[in-house]
């Protein structure tokens, strides 16, 4: 996949990125505050992490929010990627569709807590893969 720029930071870095949107996802959602918001925070961080991955297998990423793009990517390269982080792709709704006004339906509890428990999975995924 070619590179839009050129990649800047380690795989540490990028996992650390990931961890704190994933910190800023789990917080308790403000009055007058969007689990829209919230969601994105939680795609930020599956797809920091995914990109943390990419670096550590020396490639290259587009910098996209396109989680289905970016594991397509690992999966053209041999990488073995778990059902569960496959299904993480869903998370891409939040990067951007749903954090404007009527271009999607507003979020649910149900579907922020879905999507924490995907960032999650993936963030974790990405830690196994980068200490192993």
């Amino acid at each position: 996949m070619p590179s839009d720029k050129l990649i800047h930071g380690t795989p540490a870095d990028w996992l650390a990125r990931a961890r704190g949107d994933l910190a800023l996802a789990r917080t308790s959602l403000p009055e007058g505050g969007y689990y829209e918001d919230l969601c994105f925070h939680a795609q930020q961080a599956a797809e920091k992490a995914i990109k943390a991955v990419y670096l550590h297998q020396k490639m290259v990423f587009r910098y996209t929010h396109d989680l289905d793009a970016l594991l397509t990517g690992l999966l053209q390269q041999s990488m073995v990627i778990p059902m569960e982080i496959r299904e993480s792709v869903f998370l891409t709704l939040f990067a951007w569709e749903t954090r404007y006004p009527g271009l999607g339906q507003p979020v649910s509890l149900d579907e922020y807590q879905e999507a924490i428990r995907k960032a999650e999975v993936v963030v974790a995924w990405a830690e196994g893969v980068i200490d192993s």
